[in-house]
């Protein structure tokens, strides 16, 4: 695989924002449930914690647990792109690849 001297410091900042978004968005799941609910449907005030375990909660029953790209190319994406995938050699993907490498790198 290809290495840039970079790529390693981009994978532990995307390690860490991930987290830290998640967490973030606990906060604000907070934040609404407490400023909006309560009032609206008379439910009780949730914790921190209360509002990150209904985020994993809501992660299990409607997200799944998805793990590594999903719907990319070429594993998904528009039909005429798996279409001209699956017709493409081996030279041309591998072309295919590095145009899209020089692209995002």
């Amino acid at each position: 695989m290809y290495n840039h001297p970079y790529r390693a410091g981009r994978r532990k900042f995307f390690f860490l924002l991930f987290p830290a978004l998640f967490f973030l968005a606990g906060g604000a799941v907070m934040l609404l449930w407490n400023a909006i609910l309560p009032d609206l449907l008379q439910t009780k005030h949730i914790t921190y914690w209360q509002s990150v375990g209904l985020l994993v909660l809501c992660r299990i029953l409607f997200g799944g647990f998805h793990f590594g790209p999903r719907g990319r190319f070429p594993f998904g994406g528009p039909p005429h792109l798996r279409d001209k995938w699956a017709n493409m050699t081996e030279e041309e993907r591998k072309q295919f690849k590095e145009q899209w490498r020089k692209r995002w790198d």
